[in-house]
């Protein structure tokens, strides 16, 4: 910026705008303070105090924001340089960070991480949960930053696979990050044999000859062909407990069945259980009848009952502290690491048939039209008539019957589907968002190995009881409200700017368009969903719309549910497996006077932070899901090295392509090194790679052929070889010659 000219030093100081100000503090890189603006509009003397008070009304009008060692910025700036964590991926995989401490109210400015001068191909070895010092660039409404320091990369201990190369022992770590191997002395490995996942604790010291650091093996966690080991590995890798306290085994296991007392006995009524064929608990249970008032004509009654785990998890006790260590139970294929004991979750917290089970439960009053016309809670006792499976009820519903159930349970099928039919009315008035992307399913044999992959099938009675339970968590989110409790809303704000102008840019490619200009709505996506049903486009479509929404969280602060197109939104229908339904029970059970378990004012003053701690929580266990679900895949398709098989493009980004295969689902890199002779240019745009010679294009969602090079079920990773040609054959639109956004990356040359 071309600076202000000085005054001279005998003349009145003309003070700068504000505007001027805040001019110069937004094009002056480095540091800026006082000293600096007084310099370069040459205020001197007295004018100085004056410039002090305009600084300070600039503070107060939120124009400006002050930092330490008096430094000013543009309100919302971040600092030129910060600490930051990785927070995950963009639609084309570019890594996002966040500052490590943001005290606004408004969410914090995009950051994107630089390029890494690694060569081209190799996947960067940054990740979510890494935290760096870095140097921020502001870049037209976000901010690039570059690595100054990595912090905390130290580890304490390194869970990879002990294997001997030339009699000499190597620790293969088991994250894809890890940039080297670690070598391991006779006297350090233990009673570790070839092929064993050990945990390994890295040694001070030199490296050895062949430049690699040394560990020593400290626990063994068994032989890593046995396909269980798969779990294991995301389980330490991201630090999930598995192990209970003492304490809080010890008060599980003396944990007693409840009686009646004070409770709504509802053990009269057919209340029922509908979960997936191998579900480990039961937490909810669902109830239906007509409204037989007279004044409700057409009209339903629903009861949704929810285990009473605030019953026997207190506030403070060790049970609490390792629900709230945990966050929520975190699922694998071949197991589960549950958020309580299986004393609670398999047992006196779960719904069984046939015994008594204590609930808070919500009534809930549907007209015809499938408006909510009131709702009460309960804390009551009840039983249920039957554990049942989605495909059974299906199955009743498309009037096949089943001979296991009763007629007062078919019976209550029938009033449940009525009332659904009657809800979803209300729905599609809603209409929330709607997106189209079948769940795979890993299918074991009882040996744990891989079996099979599958999609898992989608019944009216998985959205029965997946509606029933939005309506409670609703009815749960307005009774907090009234009784000016606090609550641990779900959150889901309307997707960022930023990422609506790049899905814009996408669609236009596809010559469709998403409106501009007007407040979007779920509907919008659900129009523009509907338009491309039976196109070649609708799966990536579907695809990109998802990477374009916001990420959930919990918060204390309400700012409504964007997919569900609600305006408030609670978790309470899961208390067995998420702490956040949790709290919300304690709330309820507080504010309605129902007795012993109640949130405690010392929770309520940590609302927030525990929002953000079961948040982080809830990401960690996804990733951990996400990471052994990809092994699996990978020793699933290990055998299979050398085979073709027929995928779709399902990520591009400027170190290569990620293609997603038909068959499984499972998804591997194509690196960029590889892919043709040409140069290729990232458009970030299009979401695509574009010969910048030929035209060449690879775009987001395309078909393609490809080769497995490489299954590595120790990282989960796959390595394809493309074999197709070039999908489409596209001009660029750029200049022969011009660099893409995002730069250019060289292709091999053969």
């Amino acid at each position: 910026m071309k600076r202000p000219k000085k005054q001279s030093s005998h003349a009145h100081t003309a003070l700068p705008s504000k505007d001027e100000i805040l001019s110069f503090v937004k094009d002056t890189p480095g540091r800026v303070s006082k000293r600096e603006i007084a310099r370069a509009f040459g205020v001197k003397g007295d004018d100085r105090v004056e410039l002090k008070r305009i600084l300070q009304d600039m503070a107060r009008e939120g124009m400006i924001d002050r930092g330490r060692r008096k430094q000013v910025r543009e309100a919302g700036a971040l600092p030129r340089v910060l600490t930051i964590e990785i927070t995950g991926t963009d639609v084309d995989g570019e890594l996002l960070a966040r500052p490590t401490r943001w005290e606004e109210k408004a969410p914090p400015p995009r950051i994107y991480m630089a390029p890494s001068d690694s060569p081209a191909g190799r996947l960067p070895a940054l990740g979510p949960g890494d935290r760096l010092l870095a140097r921020l660039t502001p870049k037209d409404g976000h901010y690039e930053a570059r690595t100054i320091k990595r912090l905390d990369q130290a580890p304490q201990q390194i869970l990879g696979v002990y294997r001997l190369y030339n009699g000499q022992g190597r620790l293969v770590p088991t994250d894809r990050k890890a940039k080297h191997d670690f070598v391991i002395a006779p006297e350090d490995a233990g009673n570790a044999k070839p092929g064993d996942l050990v945990l390994a604790r890295p040694l001070p010291g030199g490296r050895s000859r062949m430049g690699l650091k040394p560990a020593v093996i400290k626990e063994n966690l068994g032989n890593m062909g046995h396909p269980k080991s798969i779990s294991l590995i995301a389980i330490h890798t991201h630090g999930i407990p598995v192990d209970f306290s003492p304490e809080a085994l010890k008060d599980a296991k003396a944990a007693k069945p409840v009686t009646l007392g004070d409770r709504l006995d509802l053990r009269d009524l057919p209340l029922v259980t509908i979960d997936p064929e191998d579900a480990r608990d039961h937490d909810d249970a669902v109830w239906a009848a007509p409204d037989e008032t007279g004044e409700n004509e057409g009209g339903w009654k629903v009861i949704v009952a929810i285990a009473d785990v605030s019953w026997y998890v207190r506030p403070g006790s060790a049970l609490d502290d390792a629900a709230l260590e945990r966050g929520n139970s975190t699922y694998f294929p071949d197991r589960v690491v549950p958020m309580l004991p299986e004393e609670l979750s398999t047992d006196l917290c779960s719904l069984k048939a046939g015994v008594d089970r204590p609930c808070l439960a919500v009534r809930m009053v549907f007209d015809k039209e499938g408006n909510k016309l009131r709702h009460r809670f309960h804390r009551a006792l009840m039983r249920s008539r039957g554990d049942l499976t989605y495909a059974q009820v299906q199955r009743v519903h498309e009037g096949h019957g089943d001979p296991d159930l009763n007629p007062e349970v078919e019976q209550v099928i029938a009033h449940l589907f009525g009332a659904y039919k009657a809800v979803m009315k209300e729905r599609a008035r809603r209409d929330p968002l709607e997106l189209d992307l079948p769940e795979r399913r890993i299918e074991l044999a009882p040996d744990g190995t891989v079996t099979g992959v599958a999609f898992r099938e989608r019944f009216d009675a998985h959205k029965l009881i997946e509606e029933f339970m939005i309506r409670a968590n609703v009815a749960a989110a307005e009774t907090l409200e009234k009784t000016n409790l606090p609550c641990m809303y779900r959150v889901h704000e309307e997707p960022a700017l930023d990422k609506l102008e790049a899905l814009r840019n996408f669609l236009r490619t596809l010559d469709l368009n998403l409106p501009k200009g007007q407040v979007l709505r779920p509907k919008q996506f659900n129009s523009l969903l509907a338009r491309v049903q039976d196109s070649p486009h609708a799966h990536v479509i579907n695809e990109v719309v998802l990477r374009s929404q916001s990420q959930a969280y919990y918060a204390p602060k309400n700012l409504g549910h964007f997919g569900l197109a609600l305006q408030r939104y609670a978790h309470f229908t899961s208390p067995i497996r998420r702490y956040a339904d949790l709290l919300v029970h304690r709330a309820l059970v507080r504010g309605l006077k129902f007795g012993q378990g109640g949130l405690t004012d010392e929770e309520t003053e940590r609302f927030e932070e525990i929002g953000t701690d079961i948040s982080r929580l809830e990401r960690r266990s996804m990733t951990a899901e996400r990471e052994a679900s990809d092994r699996y895949l990978a020793a699933f398709l290990a055998d299979r090295v050398g085979a073709d098989f027929e995928g779709r493009i399902s990520g591009v980004t400027r170190f290569g392509l990620f293609v997603a295969l038909t068959e499984t689902g499972a998804d591997g890199i194509i690196p960029m090194s590889s892919i043709g002779s040409d140069y290729f240019v990232h458009d970030e745009e299009t979401h695509a790679l574009v010969g910048r010679h030929s035209g060449d294009t690879y775009r987001l969602g395309d078909r393609v052929t490809v080769r497995l090079l490489e299954a590595s079920p120790v990282t989960g990773g796959l390595r394809f070889e493309l074999l197709s040609d070039a999908p489409a054959t596209t001009k660029a639109s750029r200049r022969p010659g011009e660099r893409g956004r995002k730069g250019r990356q060289k292709g091999k040359r053969r």
